[in-house]
């Protein structure tokens, strides 16, 4: 088990802007968790009945609690500023938290796919610490069972996201949890004593904003180089929102329901490719979404030529002294990907290229500059951050590397997890990626009706990255039969979402 969360000294905590943006972009369609579904051998969870034993899951998971303290605090309001803090749940229980339910038959990877859809297509509950985790049994015959979890993204990023799984899981087998300790919750604020903490808080802004100075100016040789480069990020950044991504069958008003599809290679294969071709491994995910997009609008009947496709592709802002603590701490570059493109050497190329000039440019310090800035401004920039992230951009990838040893449950050893990234406004389609045990994991997801046919896309993104490798030379270890048996019959386009 890992060392735990960073814990709190006071009775409630101000969410940073960047966190608090995350509830800000949540409206109508657009849901702001993150997900992740989670595929493990049952061993020894499968009980003698042949279920799977959700109530030593259900203890597994308090005794743990302790290292998350957000898992049991909610959002309160600070009232006129109207800015979020966390505080801790006086009526916190863990059994609204821990879901149980089993999959119709046959319990095949398709039904797993529908239900996961179903559970991310509903919003968490504000009124309650914002995740949940949901046990799903009847998996394979019983071989086989899954762990849905849901957590808002204001308490999470894909970093701290991977560190909360060290705490759940454990490196070993013999995992034996301990006992739960006991909970007193903290005293709640009174809506007066956070409207005076705003009030000491606004006061002193200006000497905050100074200090944020002085520290900048040590951490550089050329303070005003460094100012001027941040504030070249932020317009650059505003600029893009101005302009507006270019319009595409997958970018539009999101309805509230998904679907979620899934594939899987062998990392080596990956990384065999951007070795061969002198690239980095996030080269060769971008440059197969693009000719997986190029191959979807062709299918589609869109021109690929002419048209600018942008994704966002978020780079991850920690520091070493930030490991273990939740909240966001994350950039992103703004990509165009070169879907005008038919080979695939010369899209790597293209990405490799650009990637390299972003990471001399500092466009990530742009939404970093921003959010900054928003802690002394929050309501007029909140919105235009939420304009900017969400304006310039037709679709998310993010890559999140995991652990590359084995995890387990009580036993039961994690086989697979599948990531969801939410979908930001007018955006149809989300691609996230989790590198574990050797596997990277690619998870999909998709508004339901504008992107009835994602499972084209996804088979398209598997053919892409054979073509792409085939053109480096390097032989892939999975045919395609096998790494699409999961998706040939996923994300079926007759079921009813509700």
């Amino acid at each position: 088990m890992g060392s735990g969360i960073i814990s709190m000294a006071y009775n409630f905590e101000r969410l940073s802007a960047q966190d608090h943006s995350f509830l800000v972009f949540e409206k109508g369609g657009v849901h702001m968790h993150i997900s992740a579904t989670q595929i493990f051998e049952a061993g020894p969870m499968r009980t003698a009945e042949g279920g799977i034993d959700v109530e030593a899951f259900r203890r597994a998971t308090a005794a743990v609690l302790h290292q998350i303290p957000r898992y049991r605090q909610k959002l309160k309001w600070i009232p006129i500023e109207g800015r979020p803090v966390w505080i801790d749940d006086h009526t916190f229980n863990l059994d609204y938290h821990i879901r149980h339910t089993s999959l119709p038959r046959p319990g095949g990877m398709e039904q797993l796919k529908h239900l996961s859809a179903r559970i991310m297509s509903q919003p968490l509950d504000r009124s309650r610490p914002l995740w949940e985790s949901w046990l799903v049994e009847g998996l394979e015959g019983g071989d086989k069972f899954a762990i849905i979890t849901k957590i808002h993204h204001c308490m999470v990023d894909g970093t701290s996201g991977v560190d909360l799984t060290h705490i759940l899981l454990s490196t070993g087998p013999d995992q034996v949890p301990g006992e739960p300790r006991p909970y007193v919750p903290r005293p709640e604020p009174s809506s007066m004593d956070l409207l005076r903490e705003s009030m000491i808080r606004n006061v002193t802004l200006p000497l905050k904003a100074a200090q944020g100075l002085r520290t900048l100016a040590r951490e550089t040789k050329d303070l005003g180089q460094e100012v001027g480069l941040r504030i070249q990020a932020v317009s650059d950044l505003i600029g893009l929102a101005v302009r507006g991504a270019d319009d595409t069958p997958i970018n539009g008003k999101l309805g509230p329901h998904r679907r979620f599809d899934w594939l899987s290679m062998p990392l080596d294969d990956v990384k065999r490719v951007s070795k061969k071709i002198g690239c980095t491994v996030n080269d060769v995910v971008l440059a197969t979404v693009s000719g997986a997009i190029r191959d979807f609008l062709v299918y589609r009947r869109v021109e690929p030529a002419g048209l600018e496709f942008r994704v966002s592709a978020p780079v991850s802002m920690r520091r070493g002294e930030d490991k273990g603590k939740l909240g966001n701490s994350v950039s992103s570059w703004i990509i165009p990907l070169p879907i005008e493109r038919a080979d695939p050497l010369e899209r790597v190329q293209a990405i490799n290229e650009i990637t390299k000039e972003l990471k001399s440019s500092k466009q990530a310090l742009g939404v970093e500059m921003m959010m900054a800035m928003a802690e002394l401004s929050p309501s007029m920039l909140l919105s235009l951050g939420a304009r900017a992230a969400s304006g310039p951009i037709n679709m998310i990838v993010t890559n999140v590397p995991g652990p590359q040893i084995p995890l387990y449950l009580l036993g039961a050893k994690l086989v697979e997890m599948y990531p969801l990234v939410p979908l930001m406004e007018n955006t149809g389609i989300g691609v996230a990626l989790f590198s574990y045990d050797g596997k990277l994991c690619w998870g999909f997801n998709a508004e339901y009706q504008m992107v009835a046919d994602l499972r084209v896309f996804v088979k398209l993104v598997d053919s892409s990255f054979r073509e792409l490798a085939a053109a480096a030379g390097v032989e892939t270890s999975t045919p395609p039969e096998a790494a699409l048996s999961s998706v040939a019959t996923a994300g079926g386009a007759s079921e009813n979402p509700r």
